[in-house]
């Protein structure tokens, strides 16, 4: 029953809170759509914890979607053990690139009185939820081998299965621990988006490619002779 609650309940719970706490704070509160950045207040910690951060969480995660929405053209990308430890070794290396980036944005927030200042408890429990949900994926990386290919018979066909409403909690439930506390942190993390300044992830600015062309002025003061 718990597995039931845990691999088929919580990740629709997640999906639907997500969906809709996010149109509705989209609608009632559109200006709160934005990653509130800190930039002005601190720049150069920000740029040497933002950039590994977020390249390497956006290189992880299309890894793993693409694993999972084309198996078998990622099983055919795995048929050599050549191209199996490159793809380990890499993912090790963006896991630790992630990590290192996180700690250095966290560490930059306890540091700085203004930007902890600004720091609201949210963005706390968001931090933590990042950190211990990519930490558990290098821990998972390190410890529980080819989890590149054994992804395939296990995560993907469960999350295929949650995409046809169809759950089939058997793929993963006798997966170790630390492996499905990797599982359903990613669906904690979805479920946070509509209450963080997460939702910057959406907020694309498309409207710059039919917005008119603008022209911009340069005011500068005289100088004096």
């Amino acid at each position: 029953m718990l597995n039931v609650v845990l691999f088929a309940a919580f990740p629709y719970l997640a999906v639907v809170l997500a969906v809709l706490v996010g149109i509705y704070r989209y609608v009632k509160d559109r200006f709160s759509y934005s990653s509130f950045s800190s930039q002005f207040l601190e720049n150069r910690t920000l740029f040497w914890g933002s950039v590994p951060w977020h390249y390497g969480i956006l290189i992880i995660l299309l890894a793993h979607l693409l694993a999972a929405l084309f198996p078998s053209a990622w099983a055919a990308l795995l048929a050599t053990p050549l191209r199996l430890y490159v793809l380990e070794v890499t993912g090790l290396a963006l896991a630790l690139l992630t990590i290192v980036g996180l700690v250095l944005l966290i560490l930059r927030r306890l540091r700085n009185p203004r930007i902890f200042a600004v720091t609201s408890p949210l963005d706390w429990i968001l931090l933590v939820a990042l950190l211990a949900q990519v930490t558990l994926g290098f821990w998972v990386a390190l410890f529980y081998r080819w989890g590149s290919d054994w992804y395939l018979h296990t995560a993907a066909p469960w999350l295929a299965s949650l995409l046809t409403l169809n759950p089939q909690v058997q793929y993963v439930t006798a997966l170790p621990w630390v492996v499905k506390l990797h599982m359903l942190g990613g669906f904690f993390i979805i479920a946070l988006f509509p209450f963080t300044r997460l939702v910057h992830v959406v907020t694309f600015p498309i409207m710059y490619l039919w917005r008119p062309p603008q022209v911009v002025v340069w005011n500068r003061r005289a100088r004096q002779v």
